[in-house]
Formats: structure tokens, sequence, C-alpha cells
């Protein structure tokens, strides 16, 4: 159960004054969450992201054109549209005795401006003064108030994220009304941290924010903001430590045997490991002896073989007499990782299953009675592996692909279809280091950093959208020469449909050039028997050219396709960038990436394909994305369940990650079940960032 005293905070923005059924409407379109309404913390933790000054208080003859200023002034005459002219503004002279100031209304109401600025009366009046024709004027001021309404005007007015209907005005109104529903709440930070960093309470950094007296609440490393994004690190990094000290507490078993299985897939692996696979698997079976459970993150670039290690985690599992299950986000992953993996399974002597949403009837039966009498060893799956009614035999070990598709809860829920399972997860989307403590906290972590020998450089080119025909006529040449090609078509915006439509346009353009029999469509709405198909007709070579949304920016492997177009490659982030590369380079051929881009791009585009022409290093490049874009996008945490930060900006607040990290592992020693002052006020922390799950755990025991 909550605390009580947070109740105030949980409750619905309706529950505070000047929020009715309307406004509700466009609160929740802002800061809720799908299905659920918006709450008075979320709008308190909707900062503002900056601030209009309104401090500047000169006569009219001092102020700056350009500037922002508040001017005391009397009301000289009123101009209306002259007659017949309603597009011209309605205009009205004010005056101080330095100088006069033309304010301008397009559209206006002669009755309203009547009131608000009767002839003769002193008003205050705050915007932007401009030159026009050599006069001060300021077009529709932001601001027109008399003194009672000076002393209620904020002079540091904060500006937010919005959406239609919803003015920075309204939304600061109504957060300075949730700031009043802020109980008293123990402090939760140790004091001389807080003193060391200058950091205000909790409270007061949320007023300094909302209610700021200055700008400086409002600098990058101003100590309100960076007291709360402290806040929210150290409840993510204290829930990952009590998930982790659950997981270690809950007995492990040693889940690896005599290495004959691993031997066998040495010999029949085409390949020999890199050095740095070979130092995952040492890392790997060690864990697998330990007494402890496993939770490892496998961290590799595209292609750097992390497949081929999970399979010798998987054997290891097996050796010792238990099963194994790899899960991948997709269907279409889930298949070429069965593809991939059954000749290998099939020579070492290892029983290969698969089991998607996707099979039904006798043939899902037989793979499920399998599971459950010990008649496979290992298994691939999408999420129905964790459905209710998948039993195992004996899962000793939980292969996750691809985890930022996956969120903790659903890690776990596979970890708990055996007794003392060990988890390994694995992604090929290469994480900033700062970025690995912040997510996976609660991990070892082991990184892939060469590629398999025989992989050859890609040659990557930039080219002008204006040059579409040229690169078609290319497209034929490399076509003739025996090549297969990706065509990936832009993200038009964050619409699957917009995204279809651009894809099957293309799609058509291109049969008109080379044949349906030589072009491909694959895109996310198609039925998944048909995305197979497709799949597979351009794995045989039946197809020469797959046009495709980014469904195949994950895993996807056809190493006789050699040449990756990307489309307006401007509107794409740097990882998903380099993960549609990764689909090239994979065989012994050269290949080409060609990025065509609208010209001219701008500075953060720009930026992004000189960097994707400067290297293939997917560390480097994440570094580069996070400096770009933040960390939100880089994990795609709006569907992964990983922490959603809304408060920490991870290329301002770095350093403040290992901190928390060291923090909470330090509570965890000193007060393992939360039970001391400080321990009571950090249960309030975690409930408040909605991390309340690590409570549970507490209370497991």
């Amino acid at each position: 159960m909550r605390p009580s005293p947070l109740d105030p905070l949980f409750a619905e923005v309706t529950s505070l004054p000047g929020v009715g059924p309307r406004m509700r409407l466009l609160f929740d379109r802002l800061i809720g969450e799908p299905g659920k309404s918006a709450r008075v913390l979320d709008l308190l933790f909707h900062l503002p992201h900056g601030a209009v000054d309104r401090r500047a208080r000169p006569t009219v003859a001092e102020a700056v054109p350009g500037e922002i200023v508040t001017l005391t002034v009397r009301v000289a005459s009123h101009h209306p549209s002259p007659p017949g002219r309603s597009r011209a503004p309605y205009r009205v002279v004010v005056e101080d005795e330095t100088g006069d100031v033309t304010l301008v209304f397009f559209n206006a109401d002669r009755r309203r401006l009547d009131k608000l600025l009767p002839i003769g009366e002193e008003r205050f009046v705050s915007g932007k003064i401009e030159l026009w024709d050599g006069r001060r004027q300021m077009v529709h001021p932001d601001r027109v108030v008399d003194a009672a309404g000076l002393a209620d005007m904020p002079v540091v007015e904060p500006t937010y994220g919005l959406t239609e209907g919803l003015t920075a005005r309204y939304v600061n109104r109504i957060a300075r009304a949730a700031l009043a529903r802020v109980p008293e709440l123990p402090e939760w930070q140790k004091e001389s941290w807080l003193a060391r960093n200058d950091f205000p309470d909790f409270r007061t950094a949320l007023e300094r924010l909302h209610a700021p007296q200055d700008m400086a609440a409002f600098a990058p490393d101003s100590a309100a903001r960076r007291r709360l994004a402290y806040d929210e690190l150290l409840a993510t990094q204290l829930a990952l430590a009590l998930l982790r000290k659950s997981l270690r507490r809950a007995p492990g078993r040693e889940n690896v045997g005599d290495g004959r299985l691993v031997a066998r897939l040495r010999e029949v692996l085409p390949f020999a490991l890199t050095g740095s696979q070979e130092q995952a698997v040492a890392d790997i079976r060690r864990d697998l002896a330990a007494p402890q459970r496993m939770l490892r993150l496998l961290q590799g670039d595209v292609g750097s073989g992390k497949t081929a290690v999970a399979l010798m985690a998987m054997a290891s599992a097996v050796e010792a007499g238990r099963q194994a299950a790899m899960m991948a986000p997709t269907e279409i992953l889930a298949r070429q990782h069965f593809e991939r993996l059954a000749p290998l399974a099939e020579a070492a002597g290892l029983r290969l299953g698969l089991l998607t949403g996707r099979d039904k009837g006798a043939e899902r039966r037989r793979t499920l009675a399998a599971l459950a009498d010990g008649g496979l060893d290992i298994v691939v799956g999408t999420h129905a592996l964790f459905q209710e009614d998948v039993a195992f035999h004996d899962l000793g070990l939980a292969v996750v692909d691809e985890q930022h598709r996956f969120g903790v809860h659903q890690r776990f829920a596979l970890g708990a279809k055996g007794a003392a399972v060990d988890v390994l997860v694995m992604t090929a989307t290469p994480i900033p280091r700062t970025l690995v403590l912040t997510y996976f906290g609660d991990m070892d972590v082991s990184v892939l950093k060469e590629k398999p020998a025989g992989r050859k450089p890609i040659d990557t080119r930039t080219v002008p959208l204006e040059r579409l025909d040229e690169v078609v006529g290319a497209t034929g040449r490399a076509i003739r020469g025996g090549a297969r090609v990706y065509w990936v078509c832009p993200l038009v915006a964050e619409s699957e449909t917009l995204d279809v439509a651009a894809a099957e346009e293309r799609y058509a353009s291109l049969v008109s050039v080379f044949g349906s029999e030589a072009v491909g469509l694959l895109h996310g709405k198609m039925p998944g028997r048909e995305k197979d198909a497709v799949m597979a007709r351009f794995a045989a070579g039946d197809l020469k050219i797959l046009v495709a949304t980014t469904v195949i920016e994950v895993g996807v492997d056809v190493p006789e396709a050699t040449v990756m177009v990307i489309e307006h490659a401007e509107r794409f982030g740097l990882a998903q960038l380099h993960q549609l590369r990764g689909r090239i380079g994979r065989g012994a051929a050269a290949s080409t990436c060609l990025l065509l881009y609208k010209a001219p791009p701008g500075p953060v585009a720009e930026a992004r394909l000189r960097i994707m022409r400067e290297t293939e290093d997917g560390f480097r490049i994440a570094e580069e994305d996070l400096k770009l874009r933040g960390e939100g996008e880089i994990l795609g945490t709006r569907q992964s369940g990983a922490p959603d930060f809304r408060l920490v900006r991870t290329e301002t607040d770095a350093d403040l990650i290992a901190a928390a990290r060291d923090d909470a592992r330090l509570v965890i020693e000193r007060d393992p079940r939360l039970a001391g002052p400080r321990g009571e006020a950090l249960k309030l922390l975690l409930y408040l960032f909605e991390r309340d799950e690590a409570i549970r755990l507490l209370r497991a025991g």
C-alpha cells in the first residue's frame, strides 16, 4: 500500500482548481500515460524547459529593441482598424514621460481592448519591443495588467512543453496549485551530500522550477534540477540493487557440465571465436558454475557474434541436464534465430524447438509437451514463451535478445519459469557506459568488441535525394552483377500507417523499373506468414530488391545482401542508421551503404551523416548519439519498460549516476530491509518515482 501522505500527489489533475473535464483531456495527452489519467505528480514532474524573464523594467526610451521588457505606461489613444479593412491591425498608443510605444493587435475585439486599456489609465505591459518604420511597437503584448494584476504576475515566467489547447501561463498556474499539495516529507538524501552539492530539499527544488524568482533555476547545472534528477537516479539504482539482491538471494544451481557439447559446437562452427567472444563464453561459464544465479548483459555491436556466444551458453546448461530458452522481440527474428541455430544444434546433438504466438493446434501442443517432458533441450521464441500454459521440464538458462525491447518485468517473468534460472540478456545496440550503469545496474556486463574474421568494411556514402535516378540506375547495375539490395523507406512520422504508405509508394516505383518478380515489400502491418514468405524469397535470391520499413532494423541476416539504400536518412537517429547498415557486410563480398538525404540537412542531421561516413564503431556512434539526442531515444524507453526518466538528462547528469549507484549499494549493505530512519524515507522515494516493485521484493524476504 502506498503511504497515505503521498495520496494528494497521486490524485488526478482534476483535483486541482481550474482543471475541468475538457482541460483534463489535454493534460492526459500532454503528461498522462496510455490508458491512465494525468496526476498531480505528473504535472509536478513536467518541469519547465526555460523561462521568460520579465524583470527588466526600463523607461520607454531605455527599452532595447528585441528584448522582453515590462513597461509602466499611460494609455494615450486608440486607433481601430479603418472601416472596410478588417485585416488591418488595431493600434493603441501608450506612453511615459520619456516616449511612446504602439501596441499592435490583429483580429482585435474592440470592446475587449477598450476595457483592457482605458484611455488615461496606468497599465503595465510586458512583451518584446520592436522597431517598425523607426517607431517603437509591441505586437500582441504577452501581458497587459493593472497594479493588482502586476502583483500577481510572475517576474520569471516558466515555459513548458505543451500540446494544442494549453498555454504555458495556464500550465504554470495549475503547477503552482499543485505545489501546495506537496506534503512535508522526511529527507531521504544524506545531509553531507546535500551540503556538498548545495542541493535544496525536494519541495524547495520543485518550487524553484515551477515558481522561480530568477533565471538560475534553468541553467544546465542548476542545483534544483540536479537535486530532482539525483532523486530519480537514486530511486532507480535502489530498485535495481534490491532486484539484484533478491535474484542473488534465491539459491542458484550449477548450470555447467563437462564441456562436451561446447567442444562439439566449436568443431561444427564455421569460424573460430574472436578474443572477446572467448572471454564472454568464459565469463558466462564461470557464472553458470557459481552457486548464485547469473544476471549478465552481453553487449555486442552489429555482427559481433552474440548468437554464437548464446548458443555456447545454452549448450552449457544442457550439459548440466537442464533446458535453455532464447526469447526474441519479433516473429521474424525468432524464426531467423531458429533457422540459423538449427543446423549447428543438430550437428552438436542438441534438440531445438520453436514457439511463437502464431503456432496453433497440434504443432503447438507437440512443442509444449516436448518442453514439459524434457524432449526439447533448447526453445527459441517470442513473448509466447512466458505465457501461462508454457511449462518447462527444468529451465536452467533464459537468454533474452534485444533487451531494450523488453521490460524488467518480462525478463523476470521468463526467469520465473524454472527453479534458479540463470539469465543472459543481449543487445546489439551499443550502449554508452553511463547508460549501462543507469539501465542495467543490476547486471554484470560482457562486451564483444571485434567483428568476426572475414568481415569487410562497408563503404558508406551520402547522396542528396535529387540524385535518386542515379541511385536507381546504380541499383540496376548492382543486381545485374548478382547483388541483393535493401531499400529502407523513410520514417515519415511517428506513424506506422504513413511509413507503410511511403514504403508502398517506393515499392510501386521500383516495380515499374525492375518488374514485380525482382522487388519485394516488407513492413510491420503485413501478416506474419506473409513477412516470412517475403524474407525467405529475398534470402533465397528470388527477390533482388527488398523495400522495407525499419522492421528489418533488428537481427535480419541475409549474408548475400551487399547494398543498403536508406531514403531520407536525415530523419533517422544514429543508432537506427547503424543498426540498418549492420544488415549488410555480413558475408565475404564488399558492401555499400547509400544514405539519401533531403538537402540541405539541418545541423543535427548533418552531424549524424558525417559520423556514419567516418566510422562503423557502434560504441563511438552510441556516445555521439547520446550527445545528439539524449538517452530516451537511444534505448527506445517509450516501448521498453526500462526506466523512462522524466527529470534526468544523461548528457549533463552523468556524474550523478555512479554516485547514485554507490549510494544505493551502501544503503543495501547497511540497511538491507530499509528499516532505519533513512530507509523508511527511501521507501517514500521508491513510491514517489514508481519503483515500488522493489518494496514488494523487500516484503517477500
